[in-house]
């Protein structure tokens, strides 16, 4: 898919001596698969061969079971509530 997308782009800067509307898609095509790579998290893949998808999964994975376990444990439960309500209004 990488190498698709880098001949796609060479051919329309390519075409950009033509005519110069090629060379903007060009570029935008570079910002929108950097965009992608950047906000997703997937699709590029650091040098060690390892994926910062899996990171963000397990960091999600562990800050779930971490509000699971503040909410139903008997210890500081209005504490953990607030908390929660405040993780709550900070997303929405």
């Amino acid at each position: 898919m990488f190498v698709l997308l880098l001949i796609l782009i060479v051919v329309l800067f390519g075409l950009g001596f033509i005519n110069a509307i090629w060379w903007v898609a060009a570029a935008v095509l570079v910002f929108g698969a950097t965009r992608h790579g950047r906000d997703r998290g997937g699709g590029w893949t650091r040098g060690d061969g390892s994926d910062l998808g899996d990171y963000r999964d397990y960091e999600n994975r562990r800050d779930r079971q971490d509000r699971w376990d503040r909410r139903y444990s008997r210890r500081h439960r209005a504490r953990w509530r607030r908390e929660d309500r405040r993780d709550h209004e900070r997303r929405g």
